[in-house]
């Protein structure tokens, strides 16, 4: 009877969202925005990494495991144009309950100069998005996974408001030698509560995704392929040429516009360098006239037994990249080195 209802869900999510477009049409896109320094450096997204990285857990909540027990994940991006976002999030596991998260993400547009119709300077006015995270992950199988993300959703822009709830459900599994490793993710299932003005409600950016993560045995290296938009093949624009249009919407073209493939190069524990490419990323932001590195992406890691930095840098466009830095303290073992110091 469970699984009648779970396959029934899931349908009803199917079919509600098979005509989802992929951006200008939907609230709250900052739902989208890549926190982690380590995702950032792998072409903005991963569902399928299984690690002890806190940070996996907003991209697949069913990546949540006891190995994040007690552990504080920091995040801070500086994009563009002098915005600039991150996240905080901590992890605690409870024996026969499960795995437990909770956390905040923002975004910050800055300060904007505020004027009356005739043009006349009136002063400031400010934007923000804020989204909360409420996680939880359990194994259902020797391997298997599965989690859920309760996102509540606040919206302030300007003397303008609006408040939604958005929801992941992910599923994953591991290998027991812990070399592969996959993922699949509903992201962003939601419904917008309040809108800003009175206008249409709309709703978040649904998505589905899945991945596969696979570390070689005897070689230093992780490979990560990561589809994205599954509930939507043509990824492609309109063009005003027919002749661009055809060779924009081929079927290897909207193929490689799903991928985003990833890969680290880990030659110690302790340390890790990292890149990745987006090709969709790539396709729409790159310029014809100039050779840039728009859809490429890198990073690099820094390990120990009670803390992990990241740095990744994701280029967009010539007109920059956005850089992300992130910190996981493992606040147990940190309390356990400074009580035995005393």
């Amino acid at each position: 009877m469970g699984k009648r209802i779970l396959y029934i869900f899931l349908t009803g999510i199917l079919a509600v969202n098979s005509g989802a477009q992929t951006g200008g049409d939907n609230v709250y896109e900052f739902l989208n925005l890549t926190h982690s320094g380590l995702v950032s450096s792998l072409g903005g997204t991963n569902v399928s990494i299984y690690s002890d990285n806190l940070n996996m857990v907003y991209h697949n909540p069913s990546l949540l495991s006891a190995g994040m027990n007690k552990s504080l994940a920091m995040n801070f991006v500086s994009y563009f144009a002098g915005i600039n976002y991150g996240q905080v999030m901590y992890a605690l596991s409870i024996p026969r309950a499960g795995d437990f998260a909770a956390g905040i993400s923002y975004l910050n547009y800055g300060s904007f100069t505020e004027a009356d119709p005739s043009g006349n300077i009136t002063g400031n006015f400010y934007a923000s998005e804020y989204a909360f995270s409420l996680a939880w992950s359990r194994e259902i199988h020797k391997g298997f996974n599965a989690g859920i993300n309760l996102k509540p959703v606040l919206s302030h822009l300007e003397r303008y408001s609006s408040f939604g709830l958005a929801m992941d459900i992910g599923g994953s599994y591991h290998s027991e030698s812990d070399l592969f490793s996959a993922g699949l993710v509903i992201r962003n299932l939601g419904v917008q509560i309040s809108t800003y003005a009175g206008e249409k409600r709309l709703s978040p950016p649904f998505e589905i995704q899945a991945g596969l993560s696979r570390q070689l045995a005897h070689a230093p290296f992780r490979l990560s392929l990561t589809l994205r938009h599954l509930q939507k093949f043509n990824l492609s624009h309109l063009y005003d040429d027919p002749e661009e249009e055809r060779h924009n919407s081929g079927f290897f073209e909207n193929l490689m516009r799903h991928a985003i493939f990833g890969v680290e190069m880990i030659p110690h524990k302790n340390f890790y360098l990292s890149a990745g490419y987006n090709y969709q990323r790539r396709r729409e932001l790159k310029t014809e006239s100039h050779s840039s590195a728009a859809g490429l992406s890198w990073g690099f890691g820094i390990n120990t037994s009670a803390m992990n930095i990241e740095f990744g840098r994701a280029t967009y466009h010539l007109a920059g990249s956005s850089n992300h830095v992130s910190v996981i303290i493992k606040t147990d073992r940190i309390y356990k080195k400074l009580w035995t110091k005393d």
